[in-house]
């Protein structure tokens, strides 16, 4: 299959805002061209666009994952559905035994067990050590397999054949998440699946000191000589224009991916419903760290889509030099981005065959305009570059 990749650039300015805390609670941050900027961790994009996957309706549920401690119990859900006869402490025997035959260690933790011993309650469920992401077919094929061995299913998963058949169903059928991002059990390396996208850590464009705010709650049922606030405290936030990037290898995409949803229909097409359903939520989504106070509701100003041969090329670069402010960094934030890219591109791209289409939103973008064809909504980007996609998967090596 042609090696073929897929540069997502991204430039968003989010006002007063904590999206991504470190440790101490303060906005995460990173030293980069010699000053403080404004971070966020490719972990919290990513799981916001994971969220913003099932949120939006983007993929059908079939072909979306889980990553979860309780798989045990989520597999006992699956099994009661397939079979409703099934009594729920017979479905988490069948559950753990089959996650269990499938290489996963699992176990009920201390804690709980010490609760259900002082509430002199039942045993709960056990969890995996860590968190495990498992797709919904996958789900469903353990579910089965678990069905088929209930009679004695200590005696089926002792079976080579039987535990070889779980950790089969645990690692075919990915879901389009696990395809994306990828996925690492610590006990069966053998069923690890190499991510298919990087997500970069985004960086604001200039110089960022996170300020403090100091804030009061007045207690609703004070009388008039209760004066004073009913609690206080301080919350960290800082406001920046971020320069945001990922990388997808589609060729990995659609190796993880695999057969469809149906077998009828063509390879490509779950290709092109995750590339798709990937540029959509990867513009659109947003952390939520703190949201509730600040507000950040925000869209990116512009975005800059790369369809290549070559490998992969951030952008990032071009704001090593920190952008000062001039009333404001997001036009001359575009106007490098701008430079940058038809510079590099110029040395190290592949003009005849990278394709580039570009999403700008007010006069301040306008110089981004000149890297490739511009799209009027995000809808129409990410369908223009799904379809574009399909055309170089098919095309002959």
């Amino acid at each position: 299959m042609n090696r073929i990749f897929l540069d997502v650039h991204a430039l968003q300015t989010v006002p007063p805002s904590n999206l991504n805390r470190d440790d101490t609670g303060a906005p995460k941050t990173a030293v980069y061209g010699g000053v403080p900027r404004a971070r966020v961790s490719s972990q919290a994009w990513k799981r916001a666009i994971r969220t913003y996957f099932k949120d939006e309706h983007l993929l059908d549920p079939a072909e979306l994952g889980v990553r979860t401690k309780k798989v045990v119990e989520l597999l006992a859900d699956r099994i009661t559905a397939f079979d409703p006869s099934v009594a729920r402490e017979t479905a988490i025997t069948l559950a753990d035994e089959t996650i269990r035959a499938a290489g996963i260690k699992t176990e009920v933790p201390k804690r709980k067990a010490d609760q259900a011993k002082k509430d002199a309650g039942p045993l709960p469920a056990p969890e995996s050590k860590y968190l495990v992401f498992l797709s919904s077919r996958q789900l469903d094929g353990l579910a089965r397999h678990a069905l088929e061995g209930a009679a004695d299913i200590t005696a089926f998963v002792k079976s080579k054949e039987n535990k070889a058949r779980a950790r089969e169903l645990a690692d075919m059928r990915h879901s389009v998440d696990i395809a994306l991002f990828g996925r690492m059990v610590a006990d069966v390396a053998d069923i690890n699946v190499d991510a298919a996208v990087q997500v970069a850590h985004a960086l604001s464009v200039h110089r960022v000191d996170n300020e403090s705010d100091y804030y009061t709650a007045v207690d609703d049922e004070n009388t008039d000589e209760e004066t004073g606030a009913g609690m206080i405290g301080t919350v960290d936030f800082n406001s920046a224009t971020l320069y945001r990037y990922a990388a997808l290898g589609v060729h990995q995409l659609a190796a993880n991916l695999g057969q469809g949803l149906r077998e009828d229909e063509p390879r490509t097409e779950p290709v092109r419903r995750a590339v798709e359903a990937f540029v959509l939520a990867f513009v659109s989504s947003l952390p939520t760290g703190k949201i509730n106070t600040f507000g950040h509701h925000t869209q990116p100003d512009a975005v800059v889509v790369r369809l290549r041969t070559t490998r992969p090329i951030s952008y990032v670069a071009a704001f090593e030099d920190p952008v000062r402010s001039n009333g404001g960094h997001l036009r001359e934030a575009a106007d490098r981005l701008a430079a940058y890219a038809a510079d590099v591109e110029r040395v190290y791209g592949d003009p005849e065959t990278t394709l580039t289409w570009v999403l700008r939103v007010g006069p301040a973008t306008l110089k981004l305009a000149e890297l490739g064809t511009e799209t009027g909504t995000q809808r129409e980007l990410a369908a223009a570059v799904a379809r574009a996609v399909v055309e170089r998967l098919e095309k002959p090596a």
